[in-house]
C-alpha cells in the first residue's frame, strides 16, 4: 500500500527554496496525450500555441493548507561551496566500492552479480517527517564529499514507494509557471503480428549536467532561469515519468545521490552510477561532484544477473569515459539480454580518439555478450555523427547491430537530422549524436517516439523554459524475436 509520499516529495523536491512552491491541481494548465492503444498512457503538459511567449515568472501562489507547514530542510541550492582542491571528490571517488565508483587501482573493470550495496549515511540536519528524515541523509552534498561513505546507495527496500502519479503531479505543480511540455508522439514501427512477449521500453538521455549547463556549456540563447535546478530537475522527472521506461539510459548525471536514485529508488527502479575518473564538472565552483553515466532498471520486471563498470581505453590509454553494461533477467520470460550506456568523448578533432573507445566498448561487449549469444541494447551519447568511423564500426560490428531511430526514415537507413540543438557563443550547432542500437535479429523494434520539430524547440533552441537538456530524449519499445534459435 502506498503511503502518501506529498510532504516528502515537495521537501525533496523544492528543498532549495525557502517556501514550497506548489498550487492545487485545479490551477494547472494540462492536458493528457493520447498515444496509440498499444502503448501505455502518457501525461506531458499540455501543448502552447506555437510562437507564444514564456509566461514570466510571477511569484507563485501559496502552497495549500495541507502543504503549508511542511518546513523544509536547509541546505544550498544545488552544491556546497568547495575549499578542497578539485581533485578531492575524485581521490574520494576511487575509495568508493565498484558498483558506485571508478575501477579499483589494480584493475580497470569491476564486475559483480547480485546483491545491494550498503552503506552509512550522513547527517544533514533536522527532517520534518519519517519520510523526509529517512532519505535526507543522502541528501547534502557537502557531506557526501567529505564522507565516502555516504555515497552508497541507501537500501530503497527500507523506504516506502512513491506513487508516480502524485511525484508526477508534484512536478508539474512546481513547474505551473513554466510552458507546458511539447506532446511528442510515438510511431509504430511493427512489421509484423504483436509479440507474445511484453515489450521491454528504453529511454536514453544525456540530461546535461547541472555544472556544465550553468557554469560551462554557455548557452547564450537560454536564459539563466531556465537553467535553475530547483525546476529543471523536475522537467527531466516529468519527462522520465511520462515516457516510464523499464530501462532508463543517463549521461551527465551529477546529481544521482541527492535526486534521482533516492526519488527512482522508490519507484521501483534499481540504480548503478559510474563517474568519470576526470569529469569536468569538477572545475565549476559550487559544483554538486562528478557526472557519469547511470542505469536505472525496473526490479519488478527484471533481474540483474551481472553488471560492469567499464573505463575506456583508447590506444591503450585509459580516458576519461566510461561504460556501465548489464546482464538482464527477463522475469516474465527467464529470458538474458545485456544493456549498456555509455558517453564517448566529446569535440570536433577527437574523432581517432572516439573511434579507439567505440573499438574498446565493441570488444568489451563481445566478451560479456559471449560473443553474441546473448541479446544486446547499447544507449549513449557517442558525440559522433553517423559519417564518423565510430558509427560506422557500429554498424559493421560481429555483434549485429542496427539503429533504431534509422526505422523512423521514410527508406529506414537515415538518421533523424538531429538530436541535439543549441546555440553557444560559438555558434549554432545541430548534430546527431545519439543513438540507441540493438541486436537485429533477436529483438524487433515495436515502436519509437518521434522527435521535436524545429518549430517546437523554437529559434533560441535548447535547453530552454520547454525543455530541460539540450539532447533530446529517445525512447524506443523492444521485444524478443519468437524465434529464439535464429542466429543473432
Amino acid at each position: 500500500m502506498y503511503q502518501s509520499p506529498t510532504r516528502f516529495c515537495s521537501a525533496l523536491l523544492q528543498r532549495d527554496v525557502s517556501s514550497l512552491r506548489c498550487v492545487s491541481s485545479s490551477r494547472l494548465r494540462r492536458q493528457s496525450l493520447s498515444p496509440p492503444a498499444s502503448l501505455r498512457s502518457q501525461s506531458p503538459r499540455s501543448l502552447p500555441e506555437v510562437g507564444a511567449p514564456p509566461p514570466s515568472l510571477r511569484p507563485p501562489p501559496p502552497p495549500p493548507p495541507h502543504l503549508a507547514a511542511t518546513k523544509l530542510a536547509s541546505g544550498p541550492g544545488s552544491a556546497s561551496s568547495r575549499t578542497e582542491p578539485v581533485m578531492a571528490p575524485w581521490n574520494i571517488a576511487r575509495e568508493m566500492s565498484p558498483a558506485v565508483s571508478s575501477c579499483s587501482q589494480k584493475e580497470e573493470r569491476t564486475v559483480f552479480g547480485e546483491g545491494r550495496l550498503h552503506g552509512r549515511a550522513c547527517s544533514m540536519g533536522n527532517g520534518t517527517s519519517r519520510l523526509y528524515g529517512a532519505i535526507a541523509k543522502t541528501l547534502n552534498s557537502s557531506a557526501a564529499t567529505q564522507h565516502p561513505d555516504c555515497l552508497v546507495s541507501p537500501d530503497s527496500e527500507q523506504l516506502d514507494p512513491i506513487d508516480p502519479k502524485e511525484l508526477l503531479e508534484e512536478c508539474r505543480a512546481v513547474l505551473h509557471t513554466r510552458p507546458p511540455r511539447f506532446q511528442r508522439d510515438f510511431v509504430d514501427l511493427r512489421t509484423d503480428s504483436t509479440s507474445s512477449h511484453p515489450s521491454i521500453r528504453v529511454m536514453q538521455w544525456n540530461i546535461l549536467a547541472q555544472a556544465l549547463g550553468e557554469g560551462k556549456d554557455n548557452f547564450v540563447q537560454c536564459p539563466v532561469e531556465a537553467l535553475k535546478w530547483e525546476e529543471r530537475k523536475c522537467l527531466i522527472l516529468e519527462e522520465i515519468l511520462a515516457y516510464q521506461p523499464d530501462i532508463l539510459c543517463l549521461q551527465e548525471v551529477d546529481h544521482y545521490f541527492d535526486t534521482f536514485n533516492p526519488l527512482l529508488s522508490r519507484l521501483g527502479y534499481q540504480g548503478t552510477f559510474f563517474p568519470k575518473p576526470w569529469s569536468p564538472c569538477l572545475d565549476v565552483e559550487h559544483n554538486n561532484g562528478p557526472d557519469g553515466c547511470a542505469l536505472f532498471f525496473l526490479q519488478n520486471r527484471f533481474k540483474l544477473v551481472n553488471s560492469t563498470n567499464i573505463r575506456l581505453t583508447a590506444m591503450t590509454l585509459k580516458t576519461n569515459q566510461v561504460a556501465i553494461v548489464q546482464t538482464l533477467e527477463c522475469k516474465k520470460t527467464g529470458r538474458l539480454f545485456c544493456i549498456a550506456v555509455t558517453h564517448l568523448k566529446a569535440r570536433t578533432g577527437w574523432e581517432r580518439f572516439r573511434s579507439a573507445q567505440g573499438c574498446d566498448l565493441l570488444q568489451n561487449l563481445q566478451n560479456i555478450t559471449q560473443g553474441a549469444k546473448i541479446p544486446l541494447i547499447v544507449c549513449g551519447d557517442f558525440n559522433a555523427e553517423p559519417t564518423e568511423e565510430v558509427y560506422k564500426h557500429f554498424a559493421s560490428s560481429s555483434l549485429n547491430l542496427n539503429s533504431a531511430y534509422k526505422l523512423l526514415s521514410a527508406d529506414g537507413q537515415s538518421e533523424p537530422p538531429y538530436t541535439t540543438w543549441k546555440i553557444r557563443t560559438s555558434g549554432e550547432c545541430r548534430h546527431t549524436l545519439d543513438y540507441i542500437w540493438y541486436s537485429k535479429h533477436a529483438l524487433n523494434v515495436q515502436s519509437a517516439l518521434g522527435l521535436l520539430t524545429e518549430e517546437q524547440i523554437g529559434p533560441n533552441r535548447l535547453p530552454s523554459f520547454n525543455y530541460p537538456s539540450d539532447h533530446l530524449s529517445l525512447v524506443c519499445d523492444f521485444s524478443f524475436n519468437e524465434n529464439q534459435d535464429q542466429l543473432l
